[in-house]
């Protein structure tokens, strides 16, 4: 964890340190639990896009609300949309997660939509969020955006067999396996089947020197893949959040005086 009034290193540059990050995944739009992830001393922030509102008002907001805590931001946008991974970069995501990249044609495309040339095809800006609002300089700017984070989402069966592939692609930084999607795709076969392909695509990330990234529900689950080897955990804010709420609906549950609820 980064302490509080230290100068800012960005999720690249902490991994590349040896860190160990952990954040929380974002659907609901809420400014205050960004904030309160914040305040209790969590690395990052995932806003997803895919499948919670893609809305980029909201997203400032959110943006905004970080860099106040000092938190950086991933963004999960959606497959095939390079105008939105454009405009959440302006906006000053620290990086993007992409999801459904089956292979090293989807990879390369990831990294084209992330960064400026030569390595990819970002649209050039310095009038944004990202560049300060024109305070920077160009070349100040390019600077900054090669600190940009690529996370290739892993997310069915033929690509975790072109892994390696994906892994081995120029500016893929970490690989995140999607295991819902994994098991849709196989057919919701037994656990072992969608984790023995879910360990071939994390050793093929360590092999290619990028980080492993997990989204787990609790405490527990995120040592467990610290354990396996994962440099960035992400907390399902939801089910952490589902969990807490029924926990509370449990018979016995007691009020502050002692009194059952």
């Amino acid at each position: 964890m980064t302490a509080r009034g230290t100068p800012h290193r960005g999720l690249k540059r902490r991994l590349a340190d040896g860190e160990r990050l952990r954040g929380v995944l974002l659907r609901l739009p809420s400014e205050t639990l960004v904030e309160m992830a914040g305040v209790a001393g969590l690395d990052f922030v995932v806003v997803d896009c895919e499948h919670g509102p893609a809305d980029l008002t909201l997203l400032q907001h959110h943006l905004t609300a970080a860099a106040a805590q000092g938190l950086d931001v991933l963004v999960r946008v959606g497959s095939a949309e390079p105008a939105l991974a454009l405009r959440c970069l302006d906006l000053g995501a620290a990086g993007l997660i992409h999801p459904h990249v089956d292979g090293p044609e989807d990879a390369r495309r990831a990294v084209a939509a992330s960064h400026y040339p030569p390595l990819g095809e970002r649209g050039f800006a310095t009038y944004s969020r990202a560049g300060r609002f024109g305070a920077v300089s160009a070349a100040e700017h390019v600077a900054a955006s090669r600190e940009t984070l690529v996370v290739a989402m892993v997310e069915t069966r033929r690509a975790c067999d072109v892994a390696d592939a994906i892994a081995g692609t120029e500016g893929v930084d970490a690989v995140l396996v999607g295991p819902a999607d994994l098991a849709a795709d196989c057919g919701f076969p037994e656990p072992g089947v969608v984790d023995a392909l879910a360990s071939r695509a994390h050793d093929a990330a360590r092999a290619h020197g990028r980080a492993v990234m997990a989204i787990v529900p609790g405490l527990d689950a995120a040592l467990a893949a610290e354990r396996a080897g994962a440099r960035l955990v992400v907390y399902n804010l939801a089910h952490v959040l589902l969990d807490t709420l029924r926990s509370l609906t449990a018979p016995g549950t007691a009020d502050s005086t002692g009194d059952p609820v």
